[in-house]
């Protein structure tokens, strides 16, 4: 379990450059960063390190108060929970566009929550523009702090003094045996209806309109003595022509969350059935090596029976993952997900006896005659398990060329029946002995 020094929360006005200023801060490209205006929407949390010490970075969207729109109303909601959460709380201001109405309305809110603040006049690029910050002493926050997000001038200097005004200590801990979760799917299947449904608060920010998820969000989740690693994605999308901008550069992010998760939900749409977009989040979460559970979203209003999806499912999926019906909204279905996480986790990280193994090389020799080639047939030796996570396997054998396709497939799909390893990528290597 790593400590925390304490939890800052870093709020704005809309394209005042926090997400450039958390990639630098967090030394990661973890924020998407675009020229659009509310680029960021959800709060995310992120680890910072520096000097040896960590603390927790809560990134959220854009603050415009005076925005109508139901999702810039959900916005400013979040930026007053990660606002509540915090110990210290960092105040991006563009120093270059001077005090506005919207930095003042912010300002407001801050003082009115007693938090410790600190101001950051960013988009300072020049050490000769660093008069402009002085404006913002007119905020009451103390003296402003001049830097350039862009450029990472004064970023040290500002760790420094964020470490300096934690209190040292945190409730919270990134524990280190959590399972890593991640909701994968097309654009608008439900992937943050349930994500919110699973924490058992409105962490993400859930629209009617396909793509509001742009950036990865991630969350820690306790449920019966396990931890797991939320992590919320951007949809997605199956024709490359559609990846373009803001979607461009939220995918990306969505890929590395698979990349680095442990087990990958995809979602489907089960009121839709199964479509192209689908198969593409579930090669998304196998070329990842990222052990695969289907979960069939808003159940409750589909018109299919799973006698009718289940083969198709078998048929068009390569790990023959398990699936759930859930309903994010009713709540259908949502209690026995995590618990189908973890057993898909344990045997994730299972490791097979070299006895067991074997002896289970001797019955593939009698369910199904080898391949040959001329004189030469292909003759299973021995075998063992050499990496978990996803698990591995080493499979001695007198002439690896004499391994068809078709044969190395039915070695692994047998691996799966027979060890319970459905929906695991399972890696099987044939090596010549030596």
């Amino acid at each position: 379990m790593s400590a925390f020094e304490g939890t800052v929360a870093i709020v704005g006005f809309p394209n005042v450059g926090k997400s450039t200023l958390v990639n630098r801060l967090t030394a990661t490209r973890a924020a998407v960063v675009h020229d659009t205006a509310g680029t960021t929407r959800d709060r995310k949390e992120l680890v910072c390190e520096w000097n040896g010490r960590q603390f927790l970075l809560i990134d959220t969207g854009g603050v415009d108060i005076v925005d109508p729109s139901p999702v810039t109303r959900q916005i400013a909601l979040q930026a007053r929970a990660a606002i509540a959460d915090a110990d210290l709380v960092l105040f991006v201001v563009d120093a270059r566009a001077g005090i506005t109405p919207g930095d003042e309305e912010l300002a407001q809110i801050l003082r009115e929550s007693k938090k410790d603040v600190i101001v950051l006049a960013n988009k300072i690029d020049d050490p000769s523009q660093e008069t402009l910050a002085l404006e913002f002493h007119r905020l009451g926050f103390g003296d402003p702090f001049p830097l350039s997000g862009l450029h990472g001038s004064n970023t040290g200097d500002l760790l420094d003094l964020i470490l300096e005004r934690l209190p040292g200590h945190s409730d919270r801990a990134e524990p280190e045996d959590a399972i890593r979760v991640a909701i994968l799917g097309r654009p608008n299947v439900g992937k943050s209806s349930l994500y919110n449904r699973l924490v058992g608060e409105e962490r993400t920010i859930v629209s009617e309109i396909p793509g509001t998820t742009r950036d990865t969000i991630d969350t820690m989740l306790e449920h019966d003595g396990r931890t797991f690693q939320l992590v919320d994605t951007a949809g997605l999308r199956r024709k490359r022509k559609q990846r373009q901008g803001i979607e461009y550069y939220s995918e990306l992010r969505a890929l590395d969350a698979a990349e680095r998760a442990d087990v990958a939900l995809v979602l489907i749409d089960a009121s839709q059935g199964i479509v192209e977009g689908d198969i593409t989040a579930v090669e998304v979460a196998r070329k990842s090596h990222s052990a695969t559970l289907i979960v069939l979203s808003k159940w409750d209003i589909s018109q299919v029976t799973i006698e009718e999806i289940r083969p198709e499912l078998q048929r068009r999926l390569r790990q023959r993952p398990d699936f759930i019906t859930v309903s994010a909204v009713s709540g259908r279905g949502v209690s026995r997900l995590l618990g189908k996480v973890a057993e898909l986790y344990d045997r994730y990280i299972s490791r097979i006896s070299t006895p067991e193994l074997n002896r289970f090389l001797g019955e593939l020799k009698e369910m199904r005659q080898p391949p040959s080639r001329g004189a030469r047939r292909l003759n299973l030796l021995y075998g063992a398990q050499v990496e978990t996570r996803p698990p591995r396997f080493r499979f001695t054998v007198n002439d690896p060329g004499l391994v068809t396709r078709d044969y190395g497939y039915w070695v692994e799909n047998q691996l799966r029946e027979r060890f319970g390893l459905e929906g695991v990528p399972v890696v099987v290597d044939f090596r010549a002995r030596t």
